[in-house]
Order: structure tokens, then C-alpha cells, then sequence
């Protein structure tokens, strides 16, 4: 019998959600996604080491204030990241624009042509990435403008339904709801224990995949943030699932039938919704679980990517020592 992994490869997309090199060498996922954590772990692996130097050296040449140096040698550590992803899996690698930018619709756009220009330079067209924004009010609209471009987006740090149809009215095309952040929340909330069936991160994903097939809706579904292996068997059949290479190694050792829990000729019927800004804003803002799991994960994001550029400043003052 072939193993879970392979059944689940049957009825969904794989994902690897690591900058792992090795892992995704042997793991073989379509696509990959990072994250500002993801980034800062890789450039630490000695696998990296050499672009780490490459990119402190190419920094060293560029003029201007010191900050905006840091910076610009902090986005191209994540590109090359992405590069070399990219090299490995035949599809996507989604790359994430600053958490520190997901209040403003504008500079997210700026900084998400940067990103695809980027990425043009090393010969890597922009149907290879994904542009990953937070699914805030601006990144959705950021989104929205890109997506016009032909530039596809990534909605990240979705733990909300009013998140996932503002995405769908902007015609984003995938979003990552976090099933392992809100199963977190309710844990801590509650202080109870959940099934894979009544785990509320799982539900939360079948809800908004019935509401996006019951609709027509062609933005894809993304489950991201699993705590254990028993959720992302709650979703099989999910259009995609993006999975940390621990738990891609558990489905691969694993035997028994996988059975498909989603499909998208099988929803209940339920009606389009549309949501202004005010409106959104109150939804989200009723969502105690997520109006808190989405900014505790902008910050952990933005803390991260200042790490990222800590680290690269104080390798820029001991070259130039």
C-alpha cells in the first residue's frame, strides 16, 4: 500500500512550508512557501553560507544610508532563498513582503514589484512566485492591484472567514488560512482538547472552502500551520496543503487508507457575501481569535525579518571594520 503521503498527494497539492534545501531534495513538493522565519532559520545553515557572503559583499557596494543597505541586503538573503527553492520544485515559491508594510497598501505593492523585479534579475519569471501579503484590510487591496497586473498573490495569516471573502472579492488568487495558530488559541482559550473532527482550525478551512465552491469561487485554498499530522488528514483533498518537512517525513512513513474529507463536487449550498471596508473591519473585529492571531503574527514576522537585518548589519560593520 503506498503511504499517506502519496495517497494525499492523489487528491491535493503538496506544499513544503521550509527553506530546507535538503528536505525539499527529498521530499519533492510541487511548491514551496517562507516567511521571514523560514528565511532567518536558512541563512543560518551552513547550505547558505556562501549567498550570506555574497550578499554582505554586494552590500558593501551599494551607496546610501546604512539602513536602507541593511535593508536591501536583507531582500536579497530572502530572494536568493527563493532562487534556490525555486530550482528544486516545478511550480510556485511564494515570497513575503515585509510584515513591517502590512498596514500600507502602497508600499506593498512598491515592494512587491521589487520582489518579482528581483527575482527577473536571476532569470526567474514572475509565474514562478507567489507575492505573500498579510490578509489585512491594505494587503488585500495591495493584492488586488497585482493581481489586475498579473502579478499572483499569496494571503497569509488568514484565520478568519471575513478574511477569506474579502480575498475572494479582490480575486486573489491562493490564501493560507493557519489551522495550527487558531487550534493554539482555542486551546489556551478553553483550555480543552480537540479531535482532528472538531479541531477549530480544520473547521474554520472547511468552512471557507465550502463557501469558495458553493460560489464558484476560483481562489485557491491553502490549509498552512499544522500542529500534527491528524489535520492535515482532516483535509485531504484540499486544493493545496503547505506542510513542514517533520510532518511530510511522518505522512511518508505512515500506511492505511487516507480518506478524502473535501471535494469540490461535494458542498452545501450557501450565499455570496460582500464586505466594504467597515464592514470588514467589524467582522474581524468581533473574531476575537483572529483580530489577535493576526497581529501577534505580523509581529512575530516583522521581529524575525529585524533579526534578519541585525544579523546583516553587524556583518556590514565587521567588513567595513
Amino acid at each position: 500500500m503506498t503511504s499517506k503521503l502519496e495517497q494525499l498527494r492523489s487528491m491535493t497539492v503538496v506544499v513544503a512550508d521550509t527553506g530546507d534545501i535538503e528536505a525539499v531534495a527529498r521530499l519533492k513538493p510541487v511548491d514551496c512557501t517562507t516567511n521571514p522565519s523560514i528565511v532567518l532559520k536558512a541563512i543560518g545553515t551552513p547550505v547558505f553560507a556562501d549567498k550570506f557572503k555574497e550578499a554582505v559583499s554586494w552590500g558593501k557596494k551599494q551607496g546610501g544610508q546604512p539602513d536602507g543597505v541593511v535593508a536591501a541586503v536583507a531582500d536579497r538573503l530572502a530572494i536568493s532563498v527563493g532562487a534556490a527553492l525555486s530550482e528544486l520544485v516545478p511550480g510556485r515559491v511564494s515570497t513575503e513582503v515585509d510584515a513591517d508594510l502590512s498596514f500600507d497598501t502602497k508600499a506593498s505593492i512598491d515592494k512587491a514589484h521589487q520582489i518579482i523585479a528581483s527575482y527577473k534579475e536571476r532569470g526567474i519569471e514572475r509565474d514562478r512566485i507567489l507575492i505573500k501579503l498579510a490578509s489585512t484590510w491594505e494587503g488585500i487591496r495591495a493584492a488586488e492591484v497585482l493581481q489586475k497586473e498579473g502579478i499572483d498573490c499569496n494571503l497569509t495569516l488568514l484565520f478568519a472567514q471575513a478574511q477569506a471573502i474579502a480575498c475572494a472579492e479582490a480575486g486573489v488568487f491562493l490564501i493560507s488560512p493557519f489551522v495550527g495558530r487558531i487550534l493554539d488559541w482555542h486551546k489556551k482559550a478553553s483550555g480543552q482538547d480537540y479531535t482532528a473532527e472538531t479541531d477549530p482550525g480544520v473547521v474554520s478551512v472547511r468552512n471557507i472552502y465550502n463557501y469558495y465552491k458553493a460560489n464558484g469561487i476560483k481562489t485557491i485554498v491553502m490549509g498552512a500551520s499544522f500542529r500534527n499530522v491528524g489535520e492535515i488528514e482532516a483535509l485531504a483533498g484540499c486544493d493545496r496543503l503547505t506542510i513542514a518537512p517533520n510532518l511530510l517525513d511522518e505522512l511518508d512513513k505512515a500506511d492505511g487508507t487516507l480518506e478524502r474529507k473535501l471535494s469540490p463536487e461535494t458542498f452545501k449550498a450557501e450565499p455570496m457575501q460582500s464586505l466594504d471596508e467597515k464592514s470588514f473591519r467589524w467582522m474581524l473585529n468581533e473574531d476575537q481569535m483572529a483580530t489577535e492571531k493576526l497581529s501577534d503574527g505580523i509581529r512575530l514576522f516583522a521581529k524575525d525579518l529585524n533579526a534578519l537585518r541585525e544579523m546583516v548589519r553587524k556583518e556590514l560593520q565587521a567588513a567595513a571594520a
